[in-house]
């Protein structure tokens, strides 16, 4: 009865320690568990915080993209009209007639570049802002447009002639174009090229800081037997 007794303890003891074990080993899964859980959480909200930060850098590039790429289309200069002053069979001066596109941006004429070629030459030209009568407000008293003060440039420079400019942005100290303004470029032919010939052919740009070119190519025709002629 001892004996039986005693097995009997014995039996409860190895029992009570192989449960002991077992829920030993059940906690050591559940902790696992646990610290897998955190990790994949953790894990997770970096992955999240990543996602989120790339997805605002993407969005805040797309939009700088987006205006660049509106301003490049919209904003820029169109060519209305290109007249030029003969003076013994050759065109010794030039007006060149801007205006802005539709829905541009301000263009500044100091930050604008006139490129001309007559197919043996290219010369490049900006803003003559050296002295204020290469800027003028009006054509002089009697209308003539080449009878202003605005021809006696160098071959890198070009006048400016403001025909219309209701807001009085255009001044000779900052020049700036906008929307309704109508401007005449005007050029030294001579300086340039030492005249353009009746044949000749002229290409040019205008180049704006920002945005589309106006691009212009002309003719000079054979006959020169008026004093002004409409080359564009």
């Amino acid at each position: 009865m001892g004996c039986q007794s005693m097995g009997c303890k014995m039996k409860h003891k190895v029992l009570s320690r192989r449960i002991a074990i077992f829920r030993s080993k059940e906690g050591a899964v559940g902790i696992g568990a646990m610290v897998v859980f955190i990790a994949m959480v953790l894990i997770a909200a970096i992955a999240a915080t990543v996602l989120v930060k790339t997805a605002g850098q993407i969005e805040n590039q797309a939009a700088r993209t987006g205006e660049q790429t509106k301003n490049e289309i919209s904003t820029g200069v169109f060519v209305l009209d290109i007249a030029g002053r003969v003076v013994n069979n050759k065109v010794e001066n030039m007006t060149i007639t801007i205006r802005l596109r539709p829905g541009s941006n301000d263009i500044n004429l100091n930050n604008v570049a006139l490129e001309l070629s007559d197919g043996s030459k290219k010369v490049l030209l900006t803003m003559n802002t050296s002295a204020s009568w290469n800027f003028n407000t009006t054509v002089d008293s009697d209308g003539q447009v080449f009878g202003t003060g605005a021809w006696n440039q160098t071959a890198n420079q070009f006048g400016v002639i403001v025909l219309e400019d209701r807001d009085g942005s255009i001044t000779f100290t900052s020049p700036v174009m906008n929307s309704g303004d109508l401007v005449m470029l005007c050029v030294s032919c001579t300086a340039c090229f030492n005249g353009i010939d009746g044949n000749d052919e002229v290409l040019g740009k205008i180049l704006p800081e920002e945005g589309s070119s106006g691009v212009f190519g002309f003719e000079v025709p054979a006959s020169l037997r008026n004093t002004v002629i409409d080359l564009f």
